[in-house]
């Protein structure tokens, strides 16, 4: 007797809907409060049962994937922009159980767009490198208020504030109080992100010389430690690619159609890509500033540089 399950996973609930395959039945259910144990309490009653669940590759997927596999699930993950296309235009209200139906029956038809489900190690250097890039673009951030203040007071214009010629440089600018507070505070944060920063950087540095695929990666012109971490913290196993434009696609790299707005999927203006150029949205953010927009990169004038 095999069972095929749908699940559509909030932050509240989720709704499950399954069918035995046998006798046609179909029953549903809602787990509340949606956290690891109650989970657990509703997959023990499929123990010994033979499962396949689909569920969207959204926040949260990864405990439910663990606790079904604990009692011999088969898990299959679904895209969820795809999974949103497949839908087509609604006609009426979306709801939870529509979604968990959708879900269960383009699993039972073979028709669920799957995404990958990397292995645990993939997944904890992934969400390693996706801290640092976060870490990383928030320091940015607060460089760039202090270099608004500066501007709105009429401060000549002066990069790397951060050394200590430009911090000595900095303090004696004749600032108002207000602004000085502001300057003050950008700076304690950005000393804040820089000691999370500077350990979680070695640890990535030091995993990419160790490990036999970044090493490899090493070897090819342009890639650096990061880079080649984080290239394969995103793409994982390259073997489920069937060709490298899907990489690239996969990678957010490939020029989108502009609309005649002048905008990319409906979001995007021209120029907004990183490399100045219309490139697909939502797709993992710190692959793409590696390869486009890290600074090292913007330097090397056309990759005569390796990253850093």
């Amino acid at each position: 007797m095999t069972i095929v399950m749908g699940l559509d996973q909030h932050r509240a609930q989720i709704t499950a809907e399954w069918i035995d395959t046998e006798t046609g039945e179909v029953s549903r259910t809602r787990i509340s409060p949606a956290h690891r144990a109650g989970v657990r309490r509703f997959c023990e009653r499929f123990g010994g049962q033979e499962l396949e669940v689909g569920l969207e590759a959204t926040t949260g997927w990864r405990f439910v994937a663990e606790e079904l596999r604990r009692v011999g699930a088969a898990v299959h993950l679904a895209e969820p922009a795809e999974t949103a296309a497949r839908r087509g235009n609604k006609k009426r209200a979306k709801s939870d159980r529509a979604d968990a139906r959708h879900l269960r029956e383009w699993l039972l038809i073979d028709r669920l767009p799957e995404s990958w489900i990397p292995s645990d190690h993939i997944l904890d250097v992934r969400a390693r490198v996706r801290l640092r890039h976060t870490l990383s673009h928030q320091r940015g951030e607060w460089q760039q208020r202090i270099q608004a203040v500066l501007y709105h007071h009429g401060c000549p214009q002066r990069r790397n504030l951060m050394t200590e010629d430009g911090r000595s440089w900095l303090a004696a600018q004749p600032l108002p109080v207000a602004a000085v507070k502001q300057v003050t505070i950008a700076l304690s944060v950005i000393d804040a992100l820089e000691r999370e920063l500077t350990p979680l950087t070695r640890e990535l540095r030091s995993y990419a010389r160790r490990q036999a695929g970044c090493k490899a990666l090493m070897g090819q012109f342009g890639v650096g430690e990061l880079t080649a971490v984080t290239i394969l913290a995103e793409l994982g196993d390259a073997g489920r690619f069937s060709s490298s434009r899907d990489a690239v696609r996969y990678a957010g790299l490939d020029i989108t159609e502009l609309t005649p707005s002048g905008r990319t999927d409906g979001s995007r203006k021209r120029g907004d890509g990183d490399g100045g150029f219309p490139i697909s949205p939502d797709r993992p953010r710190g692959l793409r500033y590696r390869f486009c927009s890290s600074p090292a990169r913007r330097r090397s004038r056309g990759w005569r540089r390796r990253t850093r």
